[in-house]
């Protein structure tokens, strides 16, 4: 990643989202949907390199954040400092969750829950694969 990443990119439509992205990816990212636990590509990733938005490329973490918590998505303790990740209130199925959005584009990306490594500030970033590319290489 070269460290320039587009901001507020929120201004395309529904149907220009719909182009861009496969079924699952508009689903997950535009309309909030969860893809399967343990059928994410990136769930098992452990090469070293970033990982962005599906959406708009912007950086949200890199390799030396991701942990294996076992909960079936890619796990993460701390965001990228520059990621900007809006947290909101989700109230969805009887649960109070705190569901996370790309700092760009408002792409739905998971939830962040409070029982991840202490040592890193106790928080589990619980994200789609779906919603992340990857790029290996050096972490910014």
């Amino acid at each position: 990643m070269n460290g320039v990443w587009p901001m507020n990119d929120n201004t395309r439509t529904d149907n220009e989202w719909k182009e861009m992205l496969t079924g699952i990816e508009y689903e997950v990212t535009r309309k909030g949907g969860t893809e399967p636990p343990f059928s994410g590509a990136l769930y098992l990733e452990n090469r070293t390199g970033s990982y962005a938005c599906i959406c708009c490329n912007h950086v949200l973490f890199t390799s030396e954040m991701k942990y294996d918590s076992g909960c079936g998505w890619p796990s993460f303790h701390t965001e990228h400092p520059q990621a900007g990740i809006r947290r909101l209130t989700d109230n969805k199925y009887g649960m109070v969750r705190v569901e996370v959005r790309c700092g760009s584009c408002d792409a739905h990306l998971g939830h962040v829950f409070e029982d991840g490594p202490r040592r890193h500030g106790g928080e589990r970033y619980c994200i789609n694969s779906v919603s992340m590319k990857f790029q290996e290489g050096g972490n910014e």
